[in-house]
């Protein structure tokens, strides 16, 4: 079954039937995501948890779940039926589980443990077969997260798949200019695709033994701490599924940013005291707001936290994060230009910089669907160039469906010809020098002139390409096609020939082959490959490619690396485990839009 698409839903014909639900656009009103829920936790009184209230049951919301896939995004939280409606699973109806502070540990959830579904469970599913792909150094990363996220068994895993519930940024103090976020209940298309990408390494595919993931975590922050702190004792029985860190401007006479922690409890009391057990004689602040144990350096800091507006409040942030998307297990969100105030050297030695800086916001957010990972990004609020247009969307997608790289960029001649001598001053600052010693060089060797020449061949778009036919040859099939001046394109290439050449001829070179066209220069190796290159190719057609580029038809920025196509490059010194893992990647792709002083980015690492 799967992740993006429950039984009984088919997305609208306007939307991609293999993108997860969560990332398509939401017909309706928008909301903030995370937002407290009627029916949620009663709000605390500020500066501490208050014994005596009583409290309704942990995940007692009381307004019903749209289907799945179908309610406003930001809602997620709302209580919902189990995924799919799959009466078999005998889970306890949503919204009737144990009081809140008297869950049942994690594993041991009733009716879960036999009955689930057997990719979740203990029982092991045949393995995949083996296909083609690989890239060895992202088989670390990736298990790494596998084991850190769902180390637990098959019965741990399912009973995480509610999700929802109140986020960090529902508590931490509007003020933030930096937040990050850690989830181990994710929504559940994240948990179902994170379990089936885990089945497909051998790292991770047996790591399914029941062990709950927050150990992991407690131990890889506690691992030079006192080793009388123990976990099931002092940590389990308070310790929810969510933690947040908000970075806060420096208080009045400091310059030094303040920091508020959000831990999600499940017992205020046990908290409590297993806090100041690890605190070991530190001096803390804690307060309790909902779920969270708020803790910053001091109390006075701490209660000011807890009685401020949340996060959730701050339109720009609240805005990011529905433009975002879906948040999956790790977001993050910074005011660029106030952490920037911080730093001395943007601050004092580069104000054009700071200029630029002053109102950008950067969030994003790691996430997984049912055949890749993705790391997503936006940023707002940016200050354009002066006289830059509008880049141009790039040509990646029309190149050779033989591609097995290629890398696209569009308004890099414009940022040279802008950005000149700001590019000079950098380099004198890091190298000395070295650019204008270059330039000068060039233009008494080869007339090569500068910036005007560069941002000819730089033009209004370039894009290179290496082609998957001929890797294992002698002379590889790499070019480029540029979107510019095809004369004086062509007038510039022959200076760099020169120039390379050394005694002024162009001499000793191999020949680069050049097809000019209406408003674009080819470059190539080979003739054949450049003829090749001039030509519209159907790259965009291929299904690896859409996945890992998914808005090729507006990127403004894309790289793509078919690993299938170069595996032959690396697999053949590879054996055993090493080369069964290496053989589950299939492809990388990064692309990115930019619109004014607003961009947006994505980094996909595809599966077989």
């Amino acid at each position: 079954m799967s992740a993006n698409n429950p039984p009984g839903q088919s997305p609208p014909p306007d939307q991609e039937p293999d993108r997860t639900i969560a990332y398509r656009p939401q017909n309706g009103p928008s909301y903030p995501q995370g937002n407290p829920q009627q029916g949620g936790y009663p709000q605390q009184p500020p500066g501490g948890y208050q014994q005596g209230q009583p409290q309704q049951g942990y995940g007692q919301q009381s307004q019903p779940q749209q289907p799945y896939g179908q309610q406003p995004y930001g809602q997620q939280g709302q209580p919902q039926q189990g995924y799919g409606h799959q009466p078999t699973y005998q889970q306890q109806p949503y919204g009737q589980q144990q009081a809140y502070g008297q869950q049942q540990p994690y594993g041991q959830q009733p009716g879960w443990q036999q009955q689930g579904p057997d990719f979740l469970g203990a029982g092991q599913p045949p393995a995949p077969p083996a296909r083609k792909g690989g890239k060895g150094w992202l088989i670390a990363v990736i298990a790494a997260l596998v084991v850190a996220l769902v180390g637990g068994g098959g019965a741990y895993a399912v009973s995480m798949l509610s999700g929802g519930g109140t986020q960090p940024h529902d508590v931490l103090p509007g003020s933030a200019i930096g937040y990050v976020r850690l989830d181990l209940d994710p929504a559940a298309n994240q948990k179902l695709a994170l379990f089936s990408i885990a089945r497909k390494f051998t790292a991770t595919k047996d790591s399914f033994r029941g062990e709950d993931p927050r150990t992991a975590l407690f131990d890889l922050l506690n691992k030079n701490a006192d080793a009388k702190i123990n976990y099931a004792a002092d940590v389990e029985p308070w310790l929810g599924s969510r933690i947040g860190v908000a970075v806060l401007p420096p208080a009045n006479g400091s310059e030094e940013p303040g920091f508020v922690g959000a831990i999600q409890v499940t017992d205020a009391e046990k908290a409590k005291a297993g806090i100041a057990k690890i605190a070991d004689g530190d001096k803390y602040g804690i307060a309790f707001r909902e779920d969270y144990a708020l803790i910053a350096a001091t109390q006075a800091e701490v209660d000011q936290a807890a009685q401020a507006a949340p996060l959730t409040d701050l339109p720009t942030f609240s805005d990011d994060l529905n433009d975002l998307g879906e948040t999956g297990v790790l977001s993050f969100w910074m005011d660029a230009g106030k952490v920037a105030q911080l730093t001395p050297q943007v601050a004092t030695q580069d104000p054009a910089a700071l200029a630029q800086l002053k109102n950008l916001r950067v969030a994003g957010a790691l996430r997984f669907d049912e055949g890749y990972v993705e790391l997503a990004g936006i940023s707002r609020g940016a200050q354009a160039l002066e006289g830059m247009g509008e880049p141009e969307v790039t040509g990646i997608g029309k190149l050779p469906a033989s591609t097995a790289g290629a890398v696209s960029f569009s308004g890099l001649g414009d940022v040279v010809s802008k950005q000149w001598a700001q590019i000079l001053k950098s380099a004198d600052q890091t190298a000395g020098g070295g650019l204008q010693q270059f330039a000068d060089q060039a233009q008494q060797q080869a007339g090569l002139a500068l910036p005007a020449d560069l941002v000819t061949l730089l033009g209004k778009n370039l894009t290179v390409a290496v082609d998957g036919t001929g890797l294992d040859g002698d002379q590889p099939k790499i070019g480029a096609r540029i979107v510019t001046d095809p004369a004086k394109a062509q007038e510039v290439v022959g200076k760099i020939e020169k120039l390379l050449a050394g005694d002024g001829t162009g001499g000793g070179l191999p020949p680069i082959a050049k097809v000019p066209g209406d408003g674009t220069l080819v470059l190539a190796n080979s003739q054949e490959y450049a003829a090749e290159l001039a030509k519209d190719g159907t790259l965009a057609d291929d299904e690896s490619f859409q996945i890992a580029i998914p808005d090729a038809g507006n990127a403004t920025a894309a790289a793509y690396v078919d690993l299938n196509k170069i595996e032959k490059l690396y697999l053949q010194s590879m054996q055993g485990e090493a080369r069964t893992n290496l053989q589950q990647l299939r492809a990388v792709g990064i692309s990115g839009t930019q619109s004014g002083g607003d961009a947006s980015f994505s980094l996909r690492v595809l599966f077989d």
